[in-house]
C-alpha cells in the first residue's frame, strides 16, 4: 500500500480565480504561442523582403536588368585531328569536363574563359552606350591602358575624398613552380593600388607596399608569398592599416602581416607578421562593422575551419578573443558584408587554383553561430554555377544607388599565367525568402536569400 506524502504540493498553477490547469497544458500553450510567434516573424520578414524587392523593381528600372537570368551553353569541342583506330576503340577513363578545359592552357575554349586583348575594357575610349558596362572575364585596362593588377583584392571607400581605392596583388611577373609539385606562383612585386570615382575608370596609384629585393629574412622578400591585402581606415588614429596573408614559398609560415600609412595611396610601412591567436592563418579578410570595430577572418587548422576575432582599437593587432566557425567545412576566401543587421559571408572550397562552388553563410552576430544558406549563383550553366562562374570570392561592396544590392568581387585565376588572371564582378542581391532550411531549426531562417546573377555584360546605375 502506497502512502500519500502529505507534504507534497500539487503540480498545478493558478490560471484564474477558482480554476486550475495542469503543467502540460501550460507547456503546450507556451509551445503553441512560440510557434505562432515564429511563423508570424517569418511571414512578416518575407513580406518585408518581398516588398523591398518590389520597391526596387518599381523605382529602379535597372534592377530588372540585374536579376535577369542569363543562361550560357558552352559546348566542349571534339579533340583536334583524327584519332587512330586503336585509340578510337579505347574508351577514355572519364569524360572531359568544362573544368578540365578551363585548366588546360591549350584548350580550344581558352578564348571563352580568357578573352584576348581585342575585347579589353578600356574606359578611356569613347564607349558610347557601352560606358560603365562590366564584362566579367575580359581584360580590364587602367587609365594608362595597362591591364589592372589587383588580384585577391579589397576595396576601401574614402569618405573625405569620395574615392574608391582598390588594393590587390600586383602579379605582373612570370609564373613558375617553386617545386616540381608545388602550386603556380609569381614572385612578390608588391601591393598595387588603383583609385576611382565611379568604380569603372581606374587610375594606377603604383605599388603602395613593395617587395624586399635583398634581405632574404624579410617577410616581403621577393621569393615569399603575399596574398589578399585588405585596407581599413582607423578614425581614432587617422591611419590606413593594411592586413595581408604572409607566407614562405612552401606555405608553412601561414601568418598575417600588418602595414600602416598616413595616406590611402601609401607608401605603407610594413610592421610585422604573426600567427593570430597562435593558429596558422592563410586566406583572410578584414571586416569593419558599423560601430567601428574591425574583425580579422581567416582560414585555419589547415583550412578546415575559419576563425573570427576583433582587432585592437588601433587595428594593429588582434585581441585575445576569437571564435571558431564553419568547423570541418574546409572553406576559404571569405568575403563579408552586412545587410539590415544581418552578417553575410561568401566563401569558396579548398581546391587550389581550380574553381569550386561558392557558399553563403549568415549570422545574427558576427562571432556566430554562422549557418550555411547554400550556393548563391544564378544563371550561366550548371558547371559555372558549381564553380562560382569559374572564379573565387575576394570582396563584396555596396552597389551605389541600389539599397540591398552589392558588387560581388571575384578572381578568375589563370594558373598558367597568373598575371593574366581576370576579374569577375557581378551583381549580388539580398532579398526574398531563403530557400534552404536550417539544420538546427524546424523552419526557414528569418534572413533573406543572397543571389549572385551571371551576366556577360551589365552596368552600374546611371550617375
Amino acid at each position: 500500500m502506497r502512502m500519500r506524502n502529505k507534504y507534497k504540493k500539487p503540480t498545478t498553477f493558478p490560471c484564474n480565480a477558482g480554476s486550475r490547469c495542469s503543467t502540460s497544458t501550460v507547456v503546450w500553450s507556451l509551445v503553441g504561442f512560440l510557434l505562432m510567434l515564429h511563423l508570424f516573424s517569418l511571414f512578416s520578414h518575407k513580406d518585408r523582403a518581398g516588398g523591398q524587392m518590389q520597391l526596387h523593381k518599381s523605382h529602379q528600372p535597372l534592377f530588372r536588368e540585374l536579376v535577369e537570368v542569363e543562361e550560357e551553353n558552352i559546348q566542349i569541342p571534339p579533340p583536334k585531328g583524327k584519332r587512330s583506330p586503336r585509340a578510337a576503340k579505347r574508351r577514355p577513363k572519364r569524360t572531359t569536363t568544362l573544368i578540365d578545359e578551363f585548366l588546360d592552357e591549350n584548350s580550344q575554349l581558352r578564348h571563352v574563359f580568357f578573352p584576348n586583348m581585342k575585347t579589353a575594357i578600356d574606359p578611356m575610349k569613347d564607349n558610347g552606350n557601352d560606358s560603365f558596362y562590366y564584362y566579367p572575364g575580359r581584360i580590364w585596362l587602367d587609365t594608362d591602358g595597362a591591364p589592372i593588377q589587383a588580384h585577391g583584392g579589397g576595396m576601401l571607400y574614402d569618405e573625405t575624398s569620395r574615392t574608391y581605392y582598390w588594393y590587390g596583388e600586383y602579379k605582373d611577373g612570370p609564373t613558375y613552380h617553386a617545386h616540381k609539385k608545388g602550386a603556380a606562383r609569381v614572385d612578390i612585386i608588391g601591393v598595387g593600388c588603383y583609385s576611382s570615382k565611379d568604380l569603372w575608370t581606374w587610375r594606377n596609384e603604383g605599388i603602395v607596399l613593395a617587395a624586399e629585393e635583398i634581405d632574404e629574412t624579410h617577410d616581403l622578400y621577393k621569393l615569399n608569398v603575399l596574398e589578399r591585402p585588405k585596407v581599413v581606415y582607423n578614425e581614432k588614429t587617422g591611419k590606413y592599416v593594411m592586413w595581408m596573408h604572409i607566407d614562405d614559398c612552401n606555405y608553412t609560415k601561414a601568418s598575417i602581416g600588418v602595414a600602416i600609412s598616413d595616406y590611402p595611396t601609401g607608401p605603407f610601412n610594413y610592421l610585422y607578421s604573426k600567427q593570430p591567436h597562435t593558429f596558422d592563418s592563410r586566406d583572410m579578410t578584414i571586416f569593419k562593422d558599423d560601430d567601428g570595430v574591425a574583425y580579422l577572418v581567416y582560414s585555419s587548422e589547415d583550412n578546415s575551419e575559419l576563425h573570427i576575432g576583433p582587432l585592437t582599437s588601433d587595428y594593429l593587432d588582434v585581441t585575445n578573443v576569437y571564435r571558431r566557425v564553419l568547423v570541418g567545412q574546409h572553406r576559404e576566401a571569405p568575403a563579408l558584408f552586412k545587410h539590415e543587421g544581418t552578417y553575410y559571408m561568401v566563401t569558396s572550397g579548398c581546391t587550389g587554383w581550380a574553381p569550386n562552388e561558392a557558399l553563403v553563410h549568415a549570422a545574427e552576430l558576427i562571432m556566430g553561430p554562422w549557418e550555411t544558406m547554400g550556393n548563391p549563383c544564378i544563371g550561366g550553366n550548371k558547371v559555372s554555377r558549381l564553380t562560382t562562374f569559374f572564379s573565387q570570392s575576394t570582396n563584396v561592396i555596396p552597389l551605389p544607388g541600389l539599397p540591398g544590392s552589392y558588387i560581388f568581387m571575384a578572381d578568375r585565376w589563370n594558373p598558367a599565367d597568373l598575371r593574366d588572371s581576370r576579374y569577375i564582378w557581378l551583381p549580388l542581391i539580398v532579398g526574398g525568402p531563403a530557400d534552404r532550411p536550417l539544420d538546427y531549426n524546424f523552419g526557414f531562417p528569418l534572413w533573406s536569400r543572397v543571389s549572385i546573377y551571371w551576366h556577360k555584360k551589365w552596368r552600374l546605375p546611371p550617375r
